[in-house]
């Protein structure tokens, strides 16, 4: 029987190479197999990378994936409208279809891709492995689509590494413009310059704010850079300046109408930033993370200076969909956002280069392609050394 590869990981800072079985797709069935060729990898798979088990098994990673359709049953055709030969993206999301959430389009909410609460939830990237056809992640060579996975077309034209950053970007559109209501104008705080913020700061520009501060630490200089390059109007290095004395001088002491806290859990710090940074009525302030404690929370401040909270959960259909079609347009250089790529076994290489823990500095989005092989390194790191 034919075997696919998979990247899993098997405890706190553990990933095995491991070999599953091939999903079988009834050629009448209502169910695909994508060839994976980009798994992005993002500051949750960090975390998730570092903790214990949550899922009650071993865990194939890897939620932001792009890949090409090689079998498709004829119910999953028709359903879905994709054929054997489309390159798509899939959302990590695995909805019922029959829920409230789910009737309503706000499918990341449904109870059955809900991974935290539903032990039999489906969701790519978090579900366990053990739980056939257990292909459910993007750090493997395949990975399997069932009758209610969420798939959108990739633009003709696009390169996979691309189309790799549809998820950070289908969340700047929804976190920044949906939920937070950027727009015209606006004057706005990303705290973080990862690959999630500097997507904030793509859709913001978009969207024509007037002033966009990004900040970070000192470690973030190279994101600086391409921060500046995609629309940001001033970076701030919260190490070596006052952030909050820092953002009232180049705002003239109003204060932002907008704080997007892409930190990825950075702690309270980020939150009371924002909190204080916000003009004196009516601004947003939007939070991510899971922050067990938050002691002496400015409830005050917020209720006085009549802050709106959201929360940062996911993003949209339609949120991917514009993601997709800003990424088409090149308005931006968005490549400068995709800086390194890692084989199927390099995945811990990968996440430390997220981080910035390893040997590898300076890294935005990172792509783990399943079928790089080691002469394709070899021929990346001839060219870097020949450019430097």
């Amino acid at each position: 029987m034919e075997k696919v590869r998979a990247a899993v990981k098997t405890g706190p800072s553990k990933i095995e190479m491991r070999e599953f079985p091939m999903p079988e797709i009834p050629e009448d069935g209502d169910s695909a197999l994508m060839k994976i060729e980009v798994a992005g990898i993002c500051g949750t798979d960090v975390k998730m990378y570092k903790e214990e088990l949550k899922t009650g098994g071993p865990v194939i990673m890897g939620h932001e994936n792009i890949g090409v359709i090689v079998k498709a049953g004829k119910e999953f055709t028709a359903r879905k409208g994709f054929k054997v030969g489309d390159r798509v993206f899939v959302e990590h999301y695995v909805a019922c279809g029959k829920c409230e959430w789910c009737h309503s389009g706000e499918y990341r909410h449904c109870e059955n891709t809900d991974w935290r609460s539903n032990p039999d939830g489906i969701r790519y990237g978090y579900s366990t492995s053990d739980k056939p056809p257990h292909l459910w992640g993007g750090f493997a060579e395949y990975m399997y689509l069932p009758w209610n996975a969420v798939v959108h077309k990739v633009p003709d034209g696009m390169t996979p590494e691309r189309a790799g950053l549809v998820t950070p970007m289908a969340n700047g559109i929804e976190w920044a413009l949906f939920d937070s209501k950027v727009g015209y104008n606006s004057v706005v705080l990303i705290q973080g310059p990862g690959q999630q913020g500097l997507s904030q700061v793509v859709a913001c520009k978009q969207a024509g704010a007037k002033l966009i501060i990004v900040t970070g630490t000192t470690k973030d200089a190279a994101r600086f850079e391409v921060a500046k390059k995609l629309g940001a109007d001033v970076t701030i290095d919260v190490q070596t300046e006052n952030p909050l004395e820092r953002i009232m001088e180049v705002t003239g002491g109003y204060g932002v109408d907008v704080s997007l806290d892409c930190t990825a859990g950075a702690g309270t710090a980020a939150i009371l930033l924002g909190v204080e940074a916000m003009k004196r009525k009516g601004g947003t302030l939007l939070i991510q993370g899971e922050m067990s404690e938050f002691p002496n929370f400015p409830i005050g401040k917020v209720t006085v200076k009549y802050i709106t909270i959201k929360s940062a959960r996911g993003h949209s259909y339609k949120a991917c969909e514009l993601a997709l079609e800003q990424l088409a347009s090149k308005r931006f250089p968005l490549d400068l956002l995709t800086t390194h790529r890692f084989r199927l076994d390099e995945v811990e290489k990968a996440i430390k280069a997220v981080t910035g823990e390893g040997e590898i500095k300076g890294a935005v989005h990172v792509s783990l392609m399943p079928w790089r092989t080691v002469e394709d390194s070899e021929k990346d790191a001839a060219k870097a050394a020949a450019a430097a």
